[in-house]
This record gives structure tokens, sequence and C-alpha cells, in this order.
């Protein structure tokens, strides 16, 4: 019967773990003896203690990715900028609120993502669900804000996705709410409304996705706000179940 690659693999795996021992273990000896013809410094023989296994990936520093974006000149939003509208709130938060580009005249110069009326109802809604904004993070796709309020480009959605898919790994919420089409477009890679994503939950790297209107659409159409509450409850029970 023929030895399968995988099998070969761990062997070798294993093989490499075991030497990778046998020279620590010699070098630790080396060393304890006075031996100077080798580096046997706790730096080298913790490297050796490493060799064939696999790399732990870590998660982007959100104060990292900040500087990253105030360094960022990938569209044309950024040459008429003051200031990034990166995020604000829980950096552990269990929750995550993704709207699509940055809210109110006063966004800018606060640095919040959801300003002045917007942040007003944004804020509502998360009381009324017996949360704080102190529970919650909150970012935009667009970390500009874009003139006269106008719908972003899809260059410039593009040029900040990545950004905005590094503070989800860096906050590693369970639960995203997709505040408009924008945020529910980019997340969920769909051109579908709101109307036709909403009340239901979707997958995004394990988290759970629940999109909904944003406040800003809410302002202008009040009858809305009954699906929001209902979108809202069913977040609140998933998250009874999931996190607690």
């Amino acid at each position: 019967m023929p030895i399968s690659s995988e099998y070969k693999s761990q062997t070798k795996s294993l093989y490499i773990v075991q030497v990778a021992e046998y020279l620590k273990n010699h070098l630790q000896y080396l060393h304890e003896i006075g031996f100077k013809g080798f580096d046997c410094s706790e730096k080298s023989l913790n490297i050796i203690t490493t060799w064939g296994q696999p790399v732990k990936k870590q998660a982007p520093d959100l104060k990292k990715i900040q500087t990253d974006m105030e360094n960022c000149f990938l569209c044309r939003l950024s040459a008429s900028r003051k200031n990034i509208i990166f995020g604000t709130g829980n950096p552990d938060a269990d929750l995550m609120f993704v709207g699509g580009r940055p809210s109110g005249m006063d966004a800018e110069s606060t640095s919040e993502p959801f300003a002045g009326e917007v942040g007003e109802l944004l804020e509502k809604i998360i009381n009324a669900i017996k949360m704080s904004k102190d529970e919650a993070y909150f970012c935009n796709v667009i970390k500009c804000r874009t003139p006269v309020d106008q719908d972003p480009m899809p260059d410039e959605i593009s040029a900040c996705a990545r950004f905005l898919e590094q503070q989800i790994d860096a906050v590693k919420p369970v639960f995203i709410c997709a505040l408009g089409e924008i945020a529910a477009g980019v997340l969920l890679k769909t051109d579908k409304s709101v109307s036709a994503l909403r009340g239901r939950f979707y997958n995004y790297k394990g988290i759970k996705i629940l999109p909904t209107y944003h406040p800003a659409y809410l302002l202008r159409y009040e009858s809305r706000k009954r699906d929001v509450w209902e979108d809202m409850k069913m977040l609140m029970r998933e998250m009874k179940r999931s996190v607690h």
C-alpha cells in the first residue's frame, strides 16, 4: 500500500521537531559549560525551539492600521481631507457597527464615524437594546469625508476596503451590524439592496453579519424604523445565545 503524501509530510515535520529539540538541548549544555563557539542566547534557543512548528499569525494593531491610513493617498478623497475618520468605541467589542461613509457635518472635526443627527439616532437605537456606545465599536468603509455627502466611487471603496478588513481582524467582533448598502455590499460582496438582505444573518470569516438600514436613511424614511427595531431585537437574541 503506497504511503500518502500527507503521512510523509507529518513524519517529516515530526522529525524536524525532534531534531530541533535535540539541538536545543545540546546547545544549552554547551552554554552551561561555558563554550563560546556559538551564539547560545535565550533568543537563539527560542528560535530553534520553534523550528518545524506552525507560525501563529498575529492580528494587526489598531494604532498601526490608523497610522497606515493617515499616510494613505490611494484615492482622490485623500487630496481634500483634513483628518481621517478611523473608528471609535471599544477595541475589544463583541459587536461592531459598520457604515458606508462618514455621516454628519462634524464627522471630520470630531473624528466620529457617525456624527450629528445620524450619530444621535444611532445612539438611541443602541440604548433601546440596553447597550451603551462604550460596549460597541464603530467605523465606516470610507475613512475620508466625501464631498457634499456624495456616495463614494467604486475605486474609493476599493482603496478603503482593505483597511476595514484589517480593523475587523484587529477588533475580532462576534457580530457586525452592517448599516446601509455600502457596508453590506463590501462585507457580503453583493449589490443587493438592504431591504432584500435584512432580516437574517450572514457569515463573514466566522463573524455573524446582520444588515439593516443606515440611520441617515431612517431620518428620511421614518417608516423603516420599525424594521430596524425588529432587526435589533433579533441581533440581541442571537448575541445572548452566542456571547453569554
